[in-house]
């Protein structure tokens, strides 16, 4: 079991806080990437009333520190491009070499974004292969804490490159390969994520605050040096793994998250709308962009019974809750159902899962002439047996990935709520959906099973139509809620 490390971190902070030198935050660095066309901010510790002078390129600020021996400056935006030079001076002087003008991405979620490189499909010829210095990922320290900290434990900027990507975030890595091979711009991944987490970890004691589900949990004292893999304590990772960030410059956010909260799926329409929100607000950087996966196929019940239409699907519902998160404003979903692996939480295929939130932030955020996404629900149209099932971004056409032509993944049910499989069909541009042992249908599903591999409906470019339902029949994560850790 991983112990506690915000007692140490805190004694580490403190003993910063109080040295004669000037010092940053971890995450400044030689290699590192600042974000271009933003207001840059800098910042740290060094003696009260100390004077500190920053320099980048053609521009100096000194400030002086206040009583609690904190300063920051705010630098004109800057061009993409570099290296560059940074140097901080106080009483002692500071030179951060290689610095890169780019796009920074923050990435986050659990064990399938914390999912090395080394360890993804075809990990070795991946690292083989990795020539690209100008993607550089910053890897955050696990750590928890009961209250927001300042600083993150020491690491580095590590170029791409076969003698450092074997230890990358395999999503983060391939997103920012994607990315750099499009826009030829540097890319700084920010690494913070930890296997097993629930969302709620990640938000603020402010967030929860604003909150009326969430705010009574945070009238408890926050008791995580007394919890068992304390990790799940509310706001615990925010204060340790996001706090300390801010208010670096950032292009957007990916997440890959969703799994251990599949028990709480309807909740989830709630907490994971909430954390983007107190992100954005936290950041002060207005709506910036925030892509997210989509959970994979996976049979999560072992085989003891499907979760499905009939018997209940977590994982089909913590999709769904994904999926209307889509309401806040510049977010975008990869979809990946196709791409599990029924026996495994942690599917091996990384290269897609970058590649389709890359290709969501490249159309979306860069406005580059591509299709991001694959067929999504629209419209149910109803007459006699059968339903006509209209979709949004079907690219260049709907299409069946099955050599056989069968399009797989439907259901129908008529009110008694009872669904079964059924047939389906292609029609100009549409699914046309149908049973013969439903005279009178009233909601079709499609791919709603916690192994979702069923499915084969996509778009003429490749990418697998959303799962979804036309019904709000009631779910068997409805009534599940937030219950604090259990201590020791």
């Amino acid at each position: 079991m991983i112990k506690p490390t915000w007692l140490l971190t805190a004694c580490l902070l403190i003993a910063e806080s109080v040295s004669a030198n000037v010092t940053l935050p971890a995450f400044f660095g030689s290699g590192m990437v600042l974000q271009r066309d933003q207001p840059v901010y800098i910042w740290g510790w060094a003696d009260k009333g100390e004077k500190v002078t920053v320099r980048f390129k053609s521009q100096q600020q000194s400030v002086k520190t206040g009583s609690d021996g904190k300063w920051m400056v705010k630098l004109k935006p800057e061009q993409a491009g570099g290296p560059f030079v940074l140097t901080i001076n106080g009483k002692n002087n500071i030179s951060y070499d290689n610095v890169m003008m780019g796009d920074v991405w923050i990435c986050s979620g659990q064990s399938n974004m914390e999912w090395h490189v080394k360890d993804a499909s075809k990990g070795a010829e991946e690292i083989k292969a990795a020539n690209y210095p100008q993607v550089r990922e910053f890897t955050v320290k696990r750590a928890v804490a009961k209250e927001p900290l300042e600083n993150v434990a020491a690491a580095g900027w590590l170029p791409a490159t076969p003698e450092n990507v074997g230890t990358f975030s395999a999503v983060s890595y391939f997103f920012g390969r994607e990315l750099y091979n499009d826009l030829q711009v540097p890319i700084g991944l920010i690494h913070t994520s930890w296997g097993g987490t629930q969302v709620e970890a990640w938000i603020s004691k402010k967030g929860f605050l604003g909150s009326e589900t969430f705010k009574t949990m945070m009238s408890t004292p926050l008791g995580i040096d007394s919890i068992t893999g304390p990790n799940g304590y509310p706001a615990c990772l925010f204060n340790a793994m996001i706090h300390p960030l801010l208010p670096y410059g950032i292009k957007g956010a990916i997440w890959y998250q969703g799994e251990s909260n599949a028990g709480r799926a309807y909740q989830y329409r709630q907490s994971f709308p909430l954390m983007i929100t107190d992100w954005r607000n936290q950041w002060k950087q207005g709506d910036f962009p925030f892509y997210f996966v989509q959970l994979a196929s996976f049979d999560a019940t072992h085989g003891e019974g499907e979760g499905n239409s009939n018997n209940g699907s977590t994982w089909a519902e913590l999709r769904e809750a994904q999926a209307m998160t889509l309401s806040l404003p510049n977010t975008g979903m990869a979809v990946i159902t196709d791409i599990g692996e029924r026996n495994d939480i942690h599917p091996r295929n990384k290269q897609d899962v970058g590649k389709r939130l890359a290709w969501n932030v490249l159309k979306n955020v860069y406005a580059k002439p591509m299709v991001p996404a694959g067929p999504a629900f629209k419209s149910m149209d109803i007459s006699g047996n059968k339903a006509l099932i209209s979709f949004t971004d079907p690219g260049s056409g709907l299409v069946v990935k099955d050599r056989y032509g069968y399009l797989k993944g439907f259901e129908v049910a008529g009110a008694d709520q009872h669904f079964h499989y059924a047939k389906a069909a292609i029609v100009n541009g549409k699914v046309e959906v149908y049973s013969d042992q439903v005279t009178a249908p009233v909601a079709v599903r499609y791919n709603w099973a916690d192994d979702a591999a069923d499915g084969n409906l996509f778009n003429r470019e490749g990418l697998p139509a959303a799962p979804f339902r036309t019904d709000k029949w009631k779910g068997v994560t409805d009534n599940v809620v937030y219950q604090l850790p259990v201590r020791k």
